[in-house]
């Protein structure tokens, strides 16, 4: 009796789930769902190609390249339960910051369900410094419109370009928070997600699939480049009274640096292959630090004896070329920072370090003089 009763409480409870599931994706958007916001919405929405963007916050993209070649119509959609402003960024890098983006929302104080969108320009990592109505996004006017029907939020805009980015942003505000008159505010998103689109295939892929490539890169070339080098400069500079051993000290650093620079340098190849993002000054440097690198490895396979005449102009030439080797490597790494948007920790740490190795710098070259 115990048993039957308990096998009936199981099948109530999987149909109760079931009955549940079933309302909820009934709430979801999805592309096998028919879009009927033609009253809506003041340009053909019946031909868009759908791609489903970020599963875990229900996000569908649907766009088309108009007969007018140089518009392109979008409509985005996400669940009304999310009760905050929804966000696509256009991107050159695949980075926040630089980013134009569109916004949406329907707070509590708006008319029924028809909310408001607007472009933003995303200068920086705080609020203030998101600039509400500019971007270099050319919208068509009057195309922009947010409304929430049948319980999904949409997102429909129209952009005057003969290509949009493929480096699009995604992202969700804090619960309850939505920008406000006079000045539209924007609150920090409570999540986000980077991506790469492909328009032609109608493919779109998660960045986060690189995430880990885009850290190696940056932690390798950071490393590399920017520390290993420097400690091996050091060691030429302030420890020749310590021979033969400063030496052997000074090549391994500077090999070990240079292997890591190198393996970081590939991943950056990968890196561009994969997101197709605009990069090209960091991506100049570096590859300007690399051949800055082999012409060092090289310079030393033919290094002049220390009797020979020519040695003096081969260690001005030497060391010169790893200065500036060393000077555009921390640049670089400043500017690649920059560009991923990852906010100052990551800035705020290595520039610590660097005020750690000038200190050390300091200190031994006043030990320097004093000993000569």
């Amino acid at each position: 009796m115990k048993s039957s009763l308990l096998f009936m409480i199981f099948i109530i409870t999987i149909d109760i789930y079931g009955l549940s599931s079933s309302l909820v994706n009934a709430q979801a958007d999805s592309c096998s769902s028919n879009l009927s916001l033609s009253n809506s919405v003041p340009f053909d929405t019946a031909s868009l190609h759908c791609l489903a963007v970020w599963d875990s916050q229900g996000f569908i993209l649907r766009y088309l390249q108009t007969n007018n070649a140089s518009i392109w119509s979008f409509v985005v959609s996400a669940p009304a339960d999310t009760n905050s402003y929804i966000a696509i960024g256009f991107s050159t890098n695949g980075a926040m910051v630089g980013s134009s983006a569109m916004v949406g929302w329907v707070s509590s104080s708006s008319n029924g369900n028809v909310g408001m969108a607007k472009q933003y320009y995303l200068s920086g990592n705080s609020p203030n410094l998101v600039k509400p109505d500019q971007g270099s996004l050319q919208l068509v006017s009057n195309s922009a419109t947010f409304i929430s029907q049948n319980s999904i939020l949409y997102m429909a805009f129209q952009l005057q370009t003969n290509q949009p980015e493929s480096q699009l942003l995604y992202a969700v505000g804090p619960t309850g928070v939505f920008p406000s008159a006079p000045d539209y505010q924007l609150s920090e998103h409570r999540t986000m997600v980077s991506t790469s689109i492909n328009y032609a295939a109608g493919q779109s892929a998660s960045e986060s699939l690189y995430t880990g490539l885009r850290r190696g890169h940056g932690i390798l070339a950071m490393l590399g480049w920017g520390i290993l080098m420097i400690i091996g400069t050091i060691v030429a500079r302030y420890f020749k009274h310590k021979d033969p051993i400063w030496f052997y000290l000074h090549i391994s650093l500077q090999s070990v640096g240079f292997i890591l620079g190198v393996i970081g340098v590939i991943c950056g190849f990968i890196l561009n292959n994969h997101l197709n993002a605009n990069v090209g000054t960091h991506k100049s440097i570096g590859i300007f630090i690399l051949l800055l690198g082999c012409v060092q490895v090289m310079a030393l396979l033919a290094r002049p004896n220390k009797e020979s005449k020519f040695r003096k102009y081969w260690n001005w030439y030497h060391q010169n070329v790893g200065r500036i080797l060393i000077i555009l490597a921390i640049v670089n790494i400043f500017y690649g920072i920059n560009l991923t948007g990852t906010g100052h920790g990551w800035t705020a740490g290595y520039g610590v370090l660097l005020a750690v190795l000038f200190i050390i710098t300091i200190v031994l070259e006043i030990r320097f003089w004093i000993r000569r």
